[in-house]
């Protein structure tokens, strides 16, 4: 008997509607959980902890299917430990968004006639912060729809006080640890957005463009290099070709004329130049290529920027003031007019960068900017994982993320925004530079000359911080002692280097050598139903408050956890969730019956000598089934424990026990008494497995059976025990196992037959059971109702026998079936299929069409082959099985 059981006298009731309405549950159930303060977490406890956090969602977005995926797994983890005794905590929380929310103000500011320079700085700020009051965080009150058990109360948003001290805090300490530093360099512009982007912030895809070959110089000193970026030309300050190549080693050293401008420019000798690729020689444009900008700091080339923080030309000559796009048809037809075009290709697919948050085809540009110098920091968090201490689930995610981090450069984390965490470094009236901690005072005022730097921080800088920042760090809390490092984190690994490989170089260095959480578990990205990414551009993107308000949100629970399999992309269709709405509504039913026929948990489990084999087998198997589900659990393999549960409640429970026990429950009796708590117990458990994935309609079912006060706080199951049995790890029984293993295939193939002859499933059909001997003859009642076989009459006539599972079922089918008209048809079926099984040898056999015809013709032809051989052999089976006559 539970815990929760002994501790309450249970109070069921079986006054439950007729039909599960989840609209009219889900909403009251969550506020009721909230304020009974179910979700929370002590951190005075002497409970284990069990910590989470979500992955902050941001400011400006909502609730898609992606995050109710993540949010499910999360959930449902942190149900099943808290129910476990541990003390849980799902840290949830806001990411600011820095590029994100300033676009979604600005475009606000713009219907107004306006923009952030009108307002300045601090009042935009305002207006951004305003913004967030009104508007932002929708997603919070959708979570509560899915059901995230998160502990509310500690909320916390990236831009807070707390959170905005630990950003400094960890600056402050980079930096005078020399791994924050300030330098020009080669960036990813954003023309649209005017801020630098990291690396992992720029999307690549195949565009159509152009290939174009020049010539640089004149007579015997041209050399032809060929560009996608015609207008960087302005820009270049040498040709490189490899040292090696014999063709332009008369060249090295020389300078060739640059088209369209008074400069001539050196000819360098370089290794990173692949004379095999092209002509083997490469214009080089510092400035504007990150490659180029390498070769150029060997070769102390100058670094020309020919281009404004808008992408437009600055360059003098006729291309000034001209967009990169303009610029480059521009500065093409003026090099043809020149008949300096040796070769155009268009179009030329190659692959482009573009900024991921507004699209924009992104701009390298040299640039002055604040780096972290990542190598110390990502080798800590490779030797991490390689010594053992946070592992990675599955573990064939490793090598990509050891692909990341032992290649990291360094990470451009200063934004050209003004909403965010400003970089605390001010500069002084004579080249003083000096870094701010958050307890420190400012060295100067404007007026004495000072300013601050107008930069503000990469969002992934404050976001890589979560699992400590929230829990109060810098300050050594009381939280953090306790929820310090994460138990796990579940995440998608498309974000394995944008957030993970931050939280884990941060966390080691900020926290001596502790990794910010134990185990990383990756799961894939939602697709739809033919594992196509979901996107508006595709019109397939599905908002999952529809599915929920259409199916109830347990519904779309259960189907996302269904198809989540390690690290593997999963698909959905509406029809799934349909599906698993109808699981919902089994589960409601089946339990609404039991309850009416006097299922109940009051009282000790009967004996094991009291109880059938029905009883003892469906024990047996809930006990096999709560060990499936605990292993399935520490491998995050929710997939399979869904549909383990899935097939348990559908087929086994409601399916077949219940079914089973009708006839016992119909007799009364001690065996009627003895199934009602037996399958009370079995309900409990049941529901508390089912609960973490379908929290919504088990916690109805389950606090009306037992009266506790909720299946959330209930204790997790374990194995039961079964009184008078020698099981110390839970109770099994094989031999009953076996037994009604037996019995259900009788009943299978009897229905099969009857499927076979036509008839209706519910038309009876007067049987003669030979049960004596065999261990089927105590479920002779079950048998007979399942099977919809009326006793024999006088007039009984055995039209056709079935021996299965060493027991026999004789069926009197006069009367049911027209016997001649089901031969004729059987016939016809089997002429068929003897039809298609000579043709298909006959193929097969032809040894100059298996010498000519392709492989899957082949593959397709043995296929119909064995395919007519099994209906053969199956129309045939029915022909014998008919009543003779």
């Amino acid at each position: 008997m539970t815990e929760n059981a002994q501790q309450q006298p249970p109070a069921p009731s079986t006054d439950l509607p007729t039909q599960y309405a989840p609209a009219d549950v889900e909403g009251p159930l969550y506020e009721r959980w909230v304020e009974r303060g179910y979700f929370e977490a002590d951190e005075k406890s002497d409970k284990p902890p069990y910590t989470i956090v979500i992955p902050p969602p941001n400011v400006t977005g909502s609730l898609h299917l992606g995050h109710a995926f993540e949010h499910t797994l999360i959930d449902a983890l942190t149900r099943r430990k808290r129910m476990q005794g541990y003390e849980t905590l799902w840290q949830p929380g806001m990411d600011h968004a820095g590029i994100a929310t300033q676009n979604v103000v600005e475009r606000e500011l713009a219907k107004e006639g306006k923009s952030r320079h009108d307002l300045g700085r601090e009042t935009f700020v305002e207006r951004v912060w305003q913004w967030k009051g009104e508007s932002g965080g929708q997603i919070s009150g959708q979570m509560r729809r899915l059901g995230d058990g998160v502990a509310w109360s500690r909320e916390r948003f990236t831009m807070d006080e707390g959170l905005s001290q630990a950003v400094q805090t960890i600056f402050k300490r980079l930096y005078d640890d020399e791994l924050i530093y300030r330098a020009e360099r080669i960036i990813n512009w954003c023309p649209r957005c005017l801020t630098a982007i990291s690396d992992i912030e720029v999307e690549y895809q195949d565009d159509d463009g152009e290939l174009v070959s020049m010539k640089y110089g004149d007579g015997d000193d041209t050399i032809v290099v060929a560009t996608t970026r015609a207008e960087t030309m302005l820009g270049d300050t040498a040709v490189a070709v490899h040292p090696g190549d014999e063709r332009y080693k008369h060249l090295i050293g020389k300078l060739v004329k640059l088209p369209l401008t008074d400069r001539s420019i050196p000819v360098v000798a370089d290794e990173h130049v692949d004379p095999e690729f092209g002509t083997g020689a490469v214009k080089v444009t510092p400035a504007h290529d990150p490659n180029d900008f390498e070769i150029g700091q060997r070769h102390d080339l100058p670094a020309l920027t020919i281009m404004d923080e808008h992408a437009v030309i600055t360059a003098h000559g006729p291309f000034q003031g001209l967009d990169r796009l303009e610029a480059r048809s521009a500065i093409v037809a003026a090099l043809r007019a020149e008949g300096r075009i040796v070769a155009e290709k268009r179009p030329y697919v190659h692959s482009v960068g573009h900024c991921s948050r507004c699209k924009t085809t992104i701009e390298p540009r040299l640039s002055m900017q604040w780096w972290v110098k990542v190598g110390p920091l990502a080798k800590a968090a490779g030797d991490a994982v390689r010594d053992g201490k946070v592992k990675i689930h599955p573990q064939e995610m490793e090598k990509r993320y050891f692909d990341w981090v032992d290649n990291l450069h360094d990470w451009c984390i200063s934004r050209q925004l003004w909403w965010g965490h400003r970089i605390p470094v001010w500069y002084g009236p004579n080249g003083e530079v000096v870094c701010v901690g958050p307890d420190e005072e400012a060295p100067g005022t404007e007026a004495e000359g000072w300013r601050q730097d107008t930069d503000v921080l990469d969002t992934w800088f404050s976001s890589g911080l979560w699992p400590f920042s929230t829990l109060g760090w810098p300050e050594q809390t009381e939280s953090l002692a306790k929820f310090y490092p994460n138990s796990v984190l579940v995440t998608g690994y498309d974000i394995l280097f944008f957030w993970v490989a931050r939280m884990m170089m941060f966390g080691l260095y900020a926290m001596d050598g502790t990794p910010p959480f134990h185990t990383i578990a990756l799961h894939g990205m939602v697709r739809d139903q033919f594992g196509k990414k979901m996107s508006k551009s595709f019109g397939n993107a599905v908002n999952p408050l529809d599915w929920m308000d259409k199916y109830g949100s347990d519904a779309l629970r259960f189907t996302l956890a269904r198809g989540a399999n390690p690290g593997v992309d999963v698909p959905i269709g509406e029809d799934w969730v349909q599906g698993s709405r109808n699981f919902a509504n089994k589960i409601w039913n089946a339990t609404r019956f039991a309850m009416m026929n006097g299922a109940t948990i009051e009282g000790p489990l009967p004996d094991v000598s009291t109880m059938s084999a029905t009883d003892r087998w469906i024990l047996s198997r809930l006990n096999s089934v709560v060990a499936e589900v605990d292993a399935f659990y520490e491998d995050y393999q929710f997939a399979k424990l869904s549909d383990a549960l899935f097939h348990f409640a559908w087929d086994e429970v409601f399916d077949w026990y219940v079914e089973l026990s009708k006839t016992t429950f119909q007799a009364g009796g001690e065996a009627a008494e003895v199934s009602k708590r037996v399958l009370g117990e079995v309900l409990d458990v049941t529901l508390k497995l089912l609960h973490p994935v379908v929290p919504f309609v088990t916690e109805t079912l389950w606090t009306t059976l037992t009266g506790g006060e909720s299946v959330v706080i209930a204790d997790w199951p374990k194995a039961v025990s079964v009184p008078g049995a020698d099981a110390p790890g839970g109770f099994q029984d094989a031999d009953a196992e076996r037994e009604i293993e037996s019995l259900q295939s009788v009943i299978t193939e009897v229905r099969r037959f009857r499927a076979d002859q036509g008839l209706q499933p519910g038309q009876r059909v007067p049987a003669r059971l030979i049960l004596d001997g065999t261990r089927f003859a105590p479920h002779e009642a079950a048998i007979r109702q399942l099977l919809r076989l009326q006793p024999e009459g006088d007039a009984f006539t055995a039209t056709a026998t079935l021996p299965v599972a060493g027991a026999e079922v004789a069926l009197d089918l006069s009367g049911t079936i027209d016997v001649a008209a089901e031969r004729k048809r059987l016939a016809k079926d089997l002429a068929a299929a003897e039809k298609e099984k000579s043709q298909a040898n006959g193929k097969l056999g032809n040894e100059a069409f298996l010498a000519k015809a392709p492989d899957h013709v082949v593959d397709k032809i043995r296929t119909r082959l064995a395919k007519a051989e099994e209906d053969i052999a199956r129309i045939q089976a029915q022909l014998e099985r008919l009543p003779q006559g």
